[in-house]
């Protein structure tokens, strides 16, 4: 089993957009039995909240329903549990970096560097300007590969 973790800021927009398109894609190539799927914050200020309005908009004009989940931040556990965590932006990046043991750092991705076109650069948050077309657009653009890469590196 590939656990998989995506983190933003307060998880209530890109890292549950993130988590709910993620499923999608695992479920659409019957892999649930090998991939897990989670979202966290680095920050605990949402924690209990549901994804924003807008994300959840967004997520339904693409036929997907991520009401349920609910922010929370990112614990030491989490760490331990998930074999690759993918932030979305430098700043989460640098967070998580500080958190996470040595033996951890590995693990750790900006989400679009896997996007050759797009490495190095940041998700923007949609928090401040609503425009959560574009996170989704970048999350389309960068989570199939993110699954080819863990298919290839399933253990």
């Amino acid at each position: 089993m590939t656990n998989v973790l995506f983190v933003c800021l307060g998880n209530i927009c890109r890292s549950p957009m993130a988590e709910g398109l993620f499923k999608k894609l695992i479920s659409d190539q019957n892999l649930q039995a090998k991939i897990n799927v989670d979202s966290a914050g680095i920050s605990d200020e949402e924690e209990g909240n549901q994804p924003h309005p807008g994300a959840q908009a967004e997520m339904a004009k693409h036929g997907l329903d991520i009401s349920n989940l609910r922010s929370r931040p990112i614990t030491t556990a989490d760490f331990h549990w998930a074999d690759l965590i993918i932030g979305m932006d430098s700043q989460n990046i640098y967070y998580l970096k500080q958190m996470a043991d040595s033996s951890d750092q590995k693990k750790i991705h900006l989400c679009l560097d896997i996007v050759e076109k797009e490495a190095g650069q940041d998700i923007p948050d949609p928090w401040y300007d609503h425009k959560f077309g574009r996170t989704y657009q970048q999350l389309s653009r960068a989570l199939p590969k993110w699954l080819d890469y863990v298919k290839s590196n399933l253990h």
